[in-house]
């Protein structure tokens, strides 16, 4: 593990002079499909969470059962 370095802080504020000329930057050229390059298939977590679900509905049912039974 490195050992953590702390910033110094001066005492006085810093303080930027205004400038009155903006700088223009120019836009960023968005990449077209990076929206669809990016596309994973997630049915097969829907159908686990179906699963899971489904057991858990069961794992209720009997323990809801099991207890009328056993009292």
């Amino acid at each position: 593990m490195s050992k953590k370095q702390k910033r110094q802080v001066s005492g006085a504020p810093s303080s930027r002079p205004a400038s009155p000329e903006t700088v223009a930057r120019p836009a960023s050229p968005s990449r077209p499909g990076s929206s669809s390059e990016f596309n994973p298939d997630y049915s097969y977590v829907i159908s686990d969470l179906k699963r899971i679900g489904l057991l858990a509905l069961s794992f209720t049912a009997v323990l809801i059962i099991l207890s009328f039974i056993l009292k």
